[in-house]
C-alpha cells in the first residue's frame, strides 16, 4: 500500500526557517499526479500550501509565494523549505501524493510552531 513518512517540523521563532521533507513509497513514479503539502490550523480547514505536477510545475497559496519553496525528486521524495517563518504559518502539515486515478494518500502530519 502507498504510505507517506514525514520528517522535519518543530519549534522556531518568526523569521526562521524548517525544512519538512515526506518519503513516499508504494507506488511508481510514472502514476503520481502530483505531490504537495497541506496544512490544518487549530479551528480551521485544511488547506493546499504548495503543490508539484511534475515536470517542473508549482503552484503556491498567496500567503506563503515567495515564502516557500517546494522540490521533488526522483526517488519520490517531495520537500518544502520555509523560510521567514510567520506565527500565522502555525499548524499541522501535511504531505499529500495525488495518483493518475484521481486517489490522495497522506503523511501522517507534523506540528510546526512558529513563536513571535
Amino acid at each position: 500500500q502507498v504510505q507517506l513518512v514525514e520528517s522535519g517540523g518543530g519549534l522556531v521563532q518568526a523569521g526562521g526557517s524548517l525544512r519538512l521533507s515526506c518519503q513516499a513509497s508504494g507506488i511508481i513514479n510514472t502514476n503520481i499526479r502530483s505531490m504537495g503539502w497541506y496544512r490544518q490550523a487549530p479551528g480551521k480547514q485544511r488547506e493546499l500550501i504548495a503543490l508539484s505536477l511534475g515536470g517542473g510545475t508549482t503552484n503556491y497559496r498567496d500567503s506563503v509565494q515567495g515564502r516557500f519553496t517546494i522540490s521533488r525528486d526522483s526517488t519520490k521524495r517531495v520537500s518544502l523549505q520555509m523560510n521567514i517563518l510567520k506565527p500565522e504559518d502555525t499548524a499541522v502539515y501535511y504531505c499529500n501524493v495525488q495518483s493518475l486515478a484521481g486517489s490522495d494518500y497522506w503523511g501522517q502530519g507534523t506540528q510546526v510552531t512558529v513563536s513571535s
